[in-house]
């Protein structure tokens, strides 16, 4: 399968099952998609010479003869469930401060009562974590809400246990927290810059697309706190990971303005989001918006690839792309891994296959207090990779987003093997247009 397309004035060819990436001209690309057993209309290469066609169509030829252009599909392993855990999501508030329109969390509450985890608990899931974990030594914590700095203590003394346990069970912790820098004190940056090795906050861009949809319990615009908190935490931060993430909706399609905004603010790691609601929301993208949003990838492109030979240099999440590299293949195959690799805990105790089913009965996996935990439904979702998608399979970019998001599936599709096309669709721009930028910077 090879997939041909034109982005940022130039067209370019993918191959899907080889990962090569050529920049063509538009006449390889006409012979590409005509490529036998297709028969070209007489008048598709009217416009060329019979000595360019002749030229074009060998070159094509020799890419295919090399197996780098219309390579074939290369067995894949059945997808198997070992047990082994790596990664957890410790959801240990169900509270915050904002009341976030598009939130899925409800508020940070999940739908349940407003309260926070324990310390009890949150050792009983590192435990876990440790037990599941077998012989893998990096393991992954995310502390996340509802807004974690409601429960701070909490995470300070989790992190403190975790490290206490490193050197006993041949074990690395990584922490990542996300936050909506709401309140952000001093001594929680400086906990974040010794402890935290991914730190994530919460700004939408400007302040009225970020005040209209992200206010406080009392229904305030939050955009100044966060703002200035923001920028206090990206001063001591240093060159230590971090993100800006936003969500933008269909009150702010224009959502290149607000990336831009974030970056002219002082921020030069950032991603946007496309939210993602029940299509009769007054926030919901649904299809007929998808034209609109896709332009606004190859505006942003543009001035990404500008803005990165300034002083304005920045990257944004969704074109940081590893044409050619990235993850092995039985990472391209299954993704995130939520509901197997990777699993959440919420301040009950009960497990789920990630932080987006919390609070959903049917998904509870067991609990870290009890010690009870059915595998189930880890299997269900071990047993379920590209490989179980029919549509995914047939889809030239299969391999970067491996099938899209569990909850996506369950919540719009009913089905955890069928994706929710919304967000293909708009993966599908953000990966040519990281092609393009790639091939603009020079390093393809």
């Amino acid at each position: 399968m090879v997939h041909t397309f034109k982005c940022l004035d130039r067209f370019f060819a993918l191959d899907v099952e080889s990962g090569s990436v050529f920049e063509i001209d538009e006449l390889t690309k006409e012979i590409i998609d005509f490529y036998p057993p297709l028969v070209p209309p007489k008048e598709a290469f009217s416009c060329y010479s019979e000595a360019e066609v002749r030229e074009a169509r060998a070159e094509v030829d020799e890419l295919v003869g090399q197996g780098i252009l219309f390579a074939p599909e290369p067995p894949h392993g059945k997808p198997h469930y070992n047990g082994i855990v790596k990664a957890l999501c410790l959801n240990v508030s169900h509270n915050c401060s904002l009341r976030c329109e598009y939130c899925f969390a409800d508020g940070g509450s999940y739908s349940t009562e407003r309260r926070n985890m324990s310390f009890e608990v949150a050792k009983a899931a590192i435990d876990m974590l440790i037990q599941k974990s077998g012989t893998r030594r990096n393991l992954e914590v995310d502390f996340f809400g509802g807004e974690p700095l409601l429960n701070m203590d909490v995470v300070k003394k989790t992190v403190a246990y975790a490290r206490g346990k490193e050197r006993e069970h041949n074990k690395n912790f990584r922490f990542t927290i996300t936050t909506n820098a709401y309140s952000l004190p001093d001594e929680d940056i400086d906990f974040f810059n010794r402890e935290m090795y991914n730190v994530v906050l919460s700004i939408d861009g400007r302040k009225e697309v970020h005040n209209r949809v992200r206010k406080t319990a009392t229904g305030e615009g939050s955009f100044d706190n966060v703002l200035s908190n923001a920028l206090r935490f990206r001063a001591k931060r240093g060159d230590k990971q971090y993100y800006i993430r936003g969500t933008y909706t269909a009150l702010n399609k224009d959502f290149a303005t607000d990336v831009l905004f974030l970056n002219d603010a002082g921020f030069d790691q950032i991603s946007m989001e496309p939210v993602v609601l029940p299509p009769e929301h007054r926030l919901a993208i649904g299809e007929s918006d998808l034209s609109e949003l896709t332009e606004q990838y190859e505006i942003l492109a543009r001035e990404y690839i500008e803005r990165r030979k300034t002083d304005k240099w920045f990257n944004f999440f969704h074109f940081m792309i590893d044409i050619s590299g990235g993850p092995c293949e039985s990472k391209r195959l299954v993704g995130c891994g939520a509901g197997n690799e990777y699993l959440a805990v919420a301040p009950s105790g009960n497990i789920y296959p990630c932080h987006q089913f919390d609070g959903k009965p049917d998904y509870v996996i067991g609990n870290v207090m009890t010690g009870e935990f059915d595998e189930t439904i880890p299997r269900k979702f071990a047993s379920c990779n590209l490989t179980t998608k029919p549509e995914c399979m047939k889809c030239w970019a299969k391999y970067y987003c491996s099938g899209g998001c569990a909850a996506n599936s369950v919540n719009f599709c009913g089905d955890i093997n069928v994706p929710y096309t919304i967000t293909c669709a708009l993966m599908k721009k953000r990966i040519e247009c990281a092609v393009a930028i790639k091939a603009i910077e020079g390093k393809i």
